[in-house]
């Protein structure tokens, strides 16, 4: 009895057996990374947009306006922000929603949402 041909049997299953195994780590390595900039994405954002919402600091344009600019500049799309001016010294807290679009390898692109929140007290501005 030959054993000539087993060797290829086992490359033919086994080699494509890796791909697809290393294909799908990389899949789920891409998702991670786009959680996590999503995340990011949605924490900076509601970060700068706290200190907005007690007019007017450090910027012209409103809370909402700049966590989507802050949002875009670290590759997100700002879906929700509730952001409410105002012109009290009482701490106020910033909710912000946060979509980023991630290309995977095998599924193609996928659409991550992630919410982050900040507070902001701008009582902690005056002088102690």
């Amino acid at each position: 009895m030959s054993e000539r041909g087993s060797v290829s049997v086992i490359v033919a299953v086994i080699v494509p057996g890796l791909v697809i195994a290393g294909m799908g780590i990389a899949a789920l390595g891409q998702v991670i990374v786009g959680f996590e900039r999503a995340v990011s994405a949605a924490e900076a954002a509601a970060l700068a947009a706290a200190p907005v919402t007690f007019r007017s600091f450090g910027t012209d344009g409103t809370a909402s306006e700049e966590a989507a600019r802050v949002a875009a500049a670290n590759g997100g799309v700002l879906a929700d922000c509730s952001c409410p001016q105002d012109g009290t010294w009482a701490t106020r807290i910033v909710r912000v929603e946060v979509r980023m679009e991630v290309d995977v390898i095998i599924f193609g692109p996928i659409t991550l949402t992630r919410q982050a929140r900040a507070e902001f007290s701008p009582t902690k501005l005056l002088p102690t």
